[in-house]
């Protein structure tokens, strides 16, 4: 594995593509019909600076992303946020390759004193993997296309006072419609994201099957997706899209579920199961299970019985 490389500028990645520089030092849609990686490159990991959007298939490389593997043979987008590591690798199964689709590269600079300059985090995407891409129609890949465009035009137009306020507007608004087609996404993919919903109903009853969970705690969000193969913002937009409810308000369901099983059939007190649940304090598990029933521990215990 070579070292780490660190692409600071967007000129940065125009260098190692072998292009031209870029026409704005801040942003800039790269045609990847030109990009010509060095022949040399056997394998290349970097961290970059800025945010990439990706519209591309049939690249002669794969590209890991969140240690999940992708060659883009299929018409996908992705979204990089700055500061995740990307790799490249040979890939021999594409040998006459005729790459196409384009790349957004913004540096967050370009946004500054913008809304959406804070903003963007929101976009939860931006922390998927590459395995988690979003698959578009012919109808969707052209209206992303088109926006790329307009900002190409913008940027490369003389530039005044309105040309980031445009810009930002543009990029704004291909991120809404990317909002939009991955919640079609997960419609359209209904049946597979229903069995990872049973398989994560399976998880959470195995976890809490054990008599005490005082040593391994409560499962995390990053627990869970790691079970699935998937990265926790991909799950919780997954399932608010299928159930309403967050990975997170999953396991607290499955959490209270166990806690009304002992509260029900056994004498422990309600100190005694907040801890065999993995509470540190007895007075948390009060709080959400109050929270989840509209009920104390205690009052659901005398209802009960």
């Amino acid at each position: 594995m070579k070292d780490l490389k660190h692409f600071k500028k967007v000129s940065d990645y125009h260098k190692l593509a072998n292009i031209a520089a870029p026409e704005h030092p801040l942003i800039s849609l790269v045609d990847y019909s030109q990009v010509r990686y060095p022949s040399d490159i056997e394998e290349l990991k970097w961290k970059q600076d800025y945010y990439t959007i990706g519209l591309k298939r049939n690249v002669a490389h794969k590209f890991f992303y969140g240690q999940q593997e992708y060659d883009f043979d299929e018409g996908i987008m992705t979204f990089v946020a700055p500061k995740q590591v990307m790799s490249l690798g040979n890939n021999p199964n594409i040998k006459d390759h005729k790459p196409s689709g384009w790349l957004l590269l913004v540096h967050p600079d370009f946004l500054w004193n913008s809304p959406l300059a804070t903003q963007i985090t929101n976009y939860d995407f931006f922390g998927y993997t590459v395995n988690e891409a979003l698959f578009l129609s012919e109808k969707e890949e052209q209206m992303m296309l088109d926006l790329l465009k307009n900002i190409q035009r913008e940027y490369q137009s003389n530039m005044d006072k309105f040309s980031q306020k445009i810009i930002i507007s543009q990029l704004e608004l291909l991120l809404n419609y990317a909002e939009r087609f991955y919640e079609r996404q997960f419609i359209t993919r209904k049946i597979s994201n229903h069995q990872v919903l049973g398989q994560l109903e399976q998880i959470l009853s195995d976890y809490f099957k054990v008599d005490s969970l005082v040593e391994k705690g409560l499962p995390t969000v990053q627990w869970v997706a790691n079970c699935l193969n998937l990265t926790p913002n991909y799950l919780s937009s997954m399932l608010k899209s299928l159930t309403g409810q967050s990975t997170q308000q999953h396991i607290h369901n499955k959490l209270v579920e166990k806690a009304k099983e002992q509260l029900s059939t056994t004498l422990l007190s309600v100190s005694e199961i907040a801890y065999n649940l993995g509470f540190e304090h007895p007075a948390s598990f009060t709080k959400l299970f109050k929270n989840k029933t509209d009920m104390s521990p205690i009052e659901f215990r005398k209802a009960y019985n």
